[in-house]
């Protein structure tokens, strides 16, 4: 199918896929007993409750080091390509993303990766493009990181060459200021003449107009809800560039009441989180330059809640009606992680998708 006919197009107002499962805890930095084993079966065994649940989307995390501390959080991941061919060799509906640093990779070998994955799922897969801020990560490659908005020049020219690659066929040469490529030919190409969903999160200045030339969608996040209205305000004041649909990054913990919901909070953070993971998050995300660093260090709670995205955090109607505002500031869906992708599946869709139904948030 053409990414115009997969579920991230369909007719759900408010869209919405699981974030970071592919690695070790998820997006939580918890010594709960239920922390996420990350174990392939269990991947499958979500991915295939999100697609009969009617979500439209997986989006993984890419990943090389953990977050330290007890947990480690992330330390054990799969790389994204070949776990979406995975899950969506399991799959029917739903898309799954790869998550790709574009300075790891020759953009050759990753079209031809990426093409093969798009033939595996039918045409529901997709590419997140990530110019890079892990310094750490980047030494273990050997790569050196580039400055702020070099890396996205480069990521341009990197993703400029994959795109020439899906669609033309006839060889070609490439010379720009980081490639210097000699006949350039790769077959197959993409189903029905189509390309991958691409999608980016970068909100810098520089991030946002790399978005505007090539991305399909693009996920932002805040800590509040001001937050977010203020960058969703922020994106639509530039809608005339940037056509891409804007969805948030979160993580949800949802319980039949407000007080069990907010029990369950304070029992995973306060009492089994992991502080010291949380201090070594805001370390290397300062290190790496990131937009978001001066915030983390007021953030260490939603850092070990959610790896620094947007809590939601309620009981069920609670959360549809957050769901409800978010879509009311003009999102069009979110990434949410889950404490448990497996165990926590059945409240998203006995008790929230309903409710969403009935705010005519989906269908």
């Amino acid at each position: 199918m053409k990414r115009e006919q997969t579920r991230m197009y369909g007719p759900n107002k408010f869209k919405l896929g699981l974030f970071g499962m592919n690695c070790s805890g998820g997006l939580t930095m918890t010594r709960a007993p239920e922390y996420w084993d990350a174990s392939f079966d269990n991947n499958l065994k979500a991915a295939q409750l999100a697609d009969e649940a009617g979500l439209e989307f997986l989006l993984p995390v890419g990943r090389w080091h953990g977050y330290g501390g007890a947990t480690d959080t992330a330390g054990s991941s799969f790389e994204t390509l070949t776990w979406a061919a995975g899950l969506l060799a399991g799959t029917t509906g739903i898309s799954a993303f790869g998550t790709v640093h574009v300075s790891l990779i020759s953009p050759v070998f990753a079209a031809k990766q990426m093409v093969t994955v798009h033939h595996i799922g039918q045409g529901r897969f997709g590419l997140n493009i990530v110019s890079g801020w892990n310094v750490g990560e980047h030494e273990m490659h050997g790569v050196r990181i580039r400055d702020h908005d070099e890396r996205y020049d480069y990521s341009e020219e990197w993703l400029t060459i994959v795109k020439r690659i899906w669609s033309e066929d006839e060889p070609f040469d490439f010379k720009g200021k980081y490639f210097d490529l000699k006949g350039v030919l790769l077959k197959p190409k993409p189903l029905d003449g189509d390309r991958p969903l691409l999608i980016s999160a970068g909100n810098s200045v520089a991030g946002l107009a790399f978005a505007a030339r090539h991305v399909d969608c693009l996920f932002t996040s805040g800590r509040e809800i001001e937050d977010l209205a203020a960058k969703v305000e922020n994106l639509r004041k530039q809608r005339l560039t940037i056509n891409a649909r804007v969805y948030a990054s979160g993580h949800l913990m949802c319980r039949p009441t407000r007080r069990q919901a907010d029990e369950y909070y304070h029992y995973i953070v306060h009492e089994m989180g992991d502080w010291e993971a949380a201090d070594y998050t805001v370390a290397i995300r300062t290190r790496g330059g990131s937009t978001s660093g001066p915030k983390l260090a007021r953030m260490k709670e939603t850092i070990i809640s959610g790896t620094g995205t947007y809590p939601v955090v309620g009981s069920y109607d609670e959360v549809a009606e957050e769901f409800k505002r978010m879509s009311a500031l003009g999102l069009d869906g979110m990434a949410v992680g889950l404490v448990n992708y497996i165990d926590d599946m059945p409240a998203l869709r006995d008790e929230v998708l309903p409710r969403l139904q009935r705010l005519g948030l989906r269908e």
